[in-house]
């Protein structure tokens, strides 16, 4: 299974455009299609909403990908 890491540059991330970001789809359009055949898994649940806001915490499954969300950093 291969294990990524993203880290978030704000509070949230829409699930497509986490997925183009990762690698995992090659565009937008590809992403959104692998949301809607219902490939794509947010804390273990399928989800079908292309523009979920995915948040640090949460973890995404795909084809053997999980995406565990982080926190940004904090600016000190």
């Amino acid at each position: 299974m291969e294990k990524i890491d993203f880290e978030l540059r704000g509070d949230f991330i829409e699930l497509d455009k986490l997925l183009k970001a990762t690698g995992l789809a090659e565009s937008g359009g590809a992403a959104r299609m692998m949301i809607t055949e219902g490939l794509v898994k947010v804390d273990g649940r399928d989800e079908s909403r292309k523009t979920a806001k995915i948040r640090a915490g949460q973890v995404v499954g795909l084809h053997g990908a999980r995406i565990t969300v982080l926190a940004a950093p904090s600016q000190d």
